[in-house]
């Protein structure tokens, strides 16, 4: 069960429109997790300058490629890609082998 409090009134909060939203905030949480947990994003040091945008958008680059080439298990790939950056790079395009 999940509950929910909102401030939207009810002809703007359906309860289709509401579960819609409860839906998409967990898809965001997800993809969270993953730059999260699986790139340890909270734990990274750069902090400075333009670094910290670069590297999330590295991130949400990579989770999203993966997403696009149809691969549902994210952390599972991120990882065997991690130890196989000759694939990785040929099946990007930049590299052929």
């Amino acid at each position: 069960m999940v509950y929910a409090i909102t401030s939207a009134p009810r002809p703007q909060a359906s309860a289709r429109e509401l579960l819609a939203w409860s839906r998409g905030h967990w898809g965001i949480e997800s993809h969270h997790w993953i730059r999260d947990v699986v790139f340890g994003e909270d734990g990274c040091r750069v902090k400075t300058g333009k670094a910290p945008q670069v590297l999330a958008a590295l991130r949400n680059a990579a989770v999203s490629f993966l997403r696009l080439s149809g691969l549902s298990e994210i952390t599972k790939n991120l990882r065997r890609n991690a130890v196989q950056v000759d694939r990785l790079l040929t099946n990007l395009g930049i590299m052929d082998l």
